[in-house]
């Protein structure tokens, strides 16, 4: 059976992809993959990253057409690269496994890409299980931004520094340009994702997101928030209980980031003054997350 061009109807290029990255989150892939018959989404690959919970035989079993790619734990930019040359199509999403898509969320963010050619990226609205939203379009936040969020975010969330690198004072359901989009879900246009060179193999995990889209930004292409599309994002399912490696891997990640971002002219002499804040940032949170493990316990033994 051919299409109307003579074509073969199975010869025909996807219009939109979906790469999963999963690790130890069997569950979530799951119902992840779940969500999607109804989100938009032509082709799906899960990207298995060393998990031993048997995710990658639950996703072949109960979802036998999604194509899966096991692979070690390379971490998640590294993941969504082989991903996107497992895929064919022109728009694709990278998403968490701990997602689950609304109804027409890529459909929606596919118009967006496909309504301006010189957006690279489309992000949806994130919200929590609960409803809550999730601050997942931000600005590169300034040096002092960054130091105020950090050292008040902990305590004082709704700190002006954290209010604006977060964008927190703008309408949440109004579309808008900015600086970058959270991994957890997002849309890429390929050719701007190739002409790039994809994510930076340099990120184990976090702040991958960030990078690219300053690079993205750099060479020119801009970056939408489309909040008509909806992900509920449950947050750091893969990261369970190593706290203290994930606290230290972003911080190894923030550091690659801010010598990146400021490589050449005056802030380049800040670079040890930053590296030293992160480290103070490392043993602030850590510090903060067993005073308040401690509080927990005995709250939950009646103490």
């Amino acid at each position: 059976m051919t299409d109307p061009v003579g074509q073969d109807a199975h010869e025909v290029t996807p219009r939109v992809a979906i790469v999963i990255v999963n690790h130890n989150t069997r569950d979530d892939v799951v119902q992840c993959l779940a969500s999607l018959p109804d989100a938009g989404a032509d082709e799906i690959v899960v990207v298995d990253c060393g998990s031993s919970d048997g995710s990658a035989e639950a996703v072949r079993e109960r979802h036998p057409d999604v194509t899966v790619l096991e692979l070690a734990n390379i971490g998640y930019g590294q993941g969504a690269n082989a991903g996107m040359q497992a895929t064919s199509a022109p728009l694709v999403a990278v998403a968490n496994a701990d997602t689950r898509f609304d109804r027409d969320a890529l459909t929606i963010l596919a118009e967006a890409l496909e309504q301006s050619p010189d957006v690279a990226a489309a992000g949806p609205q994130v919200r929590y299980p609960d409803g809550r939203r999730q601050a997942s379009a931000r600005t590169f936040p300034t040096l002092g931004q960054a130091a105020g969020h950090a050292l008040f975010g902990l305590w004082w969330p709704d700190n002006p520094w954290t209010r604006a690198y977060r964008q927190s004072d703008l309408d949440p359901d109004r579309p808008r340009d900015v600086d970058w989009l959270s991994g957890c879900a997002l849309l890429l246009r390929r050719a701007a994702f190739d002409q790039i060179g994809g994510f930076d193999p340099g990120y184990w995990m976090y702040v991958e997101d960030v990078d690219l889209g300053y690079r993205l930004r750099q060479a020119g292409w801009r970056i939408r928030f489309e909040p008509a599309a909806g992900v509920e994002h449950e947050v750091g399912a893969s990261a369970g209980q190593k706290r203290s490696q994930m606290v230290i891997a972003h911080a190894r990640s923030l550091d690659r980031f801010y010598g990146r971002a400021y490589a050449s002219g005056p802030g380049r002499l800040l670079q040890p003054f930053v590296r030293l804040g992160l480290v103070l940032w490392v043993g602030l949170v850590l510090a903060w997350t067993r005073i308040v493990g401690r509080r927990t316990s005995r709250s939950s033994t009646g103490e």
